[in-house]
């Protein structure tokens, strides 16, 4: 499963060229990694609610292109892989094309792997009605 976000490169993001400081680029992708739960019927909330929160335990950019002000980016996000405390997440950011170009330039890949903490941050089993939630996003395909 891939689900597909959209963003706008606010001024606040740039720097004086107008060019997105790389940093958000994974503000971009904890969007789409948002959006994706939430098309699975949770919500952060929710699973915080049962006791699970989600921390980044690594987080890897490859910047191809640069995103400017204004700019609306498309941020593709796929679970690539689900353990008992591990999720890890693919992310595709290209920038949306203006009416009548035919495709967005690639602007980098991400991936991030989140382990799952007790409130008191200590690595702990999501409970299994949660991972068969989330094991959702692995079956089918695109």
């Amino acid at each position: 499963m891939m689900t597909a976000s959209e963003v706008r490169v606010r001024y606040a993001e740039t720097d004086q060229m107008g060019v997105a400081y790389h940093a958000n680029y994974l503000v971009w992708c904890e969007v789409g990694r948002t959006d994706l739960i939430r098309h699975l019927d949770i919500t952060y909330a929710e699973m915080e609610r049962q006791g699970v929160r989600l921390a980044v335990a690594d987080a890897q950019v490859r910047y191809q292109a640069s995103a400017r002000y204004d700019d609306v980016v498309r941020v593709e996000t796929r679970l690539t892989s689900l353990r008992s405390r591990l999720l890890t997440f693919r992310y595709d950011l290209f920038r949306v094309p203006e009416p009548g170009a035919f495709e967005g330039e690639r602007l980098a890949t991400a991936s991030t792997t989140l382990i799952s903490v007790s409130s008191e941050g200590r690595p702990v089993a999501m409970p299994r009605h949660l991972r068969d939630i989330l094991g959702q996003a692995l079956l089918g395909s695109d």
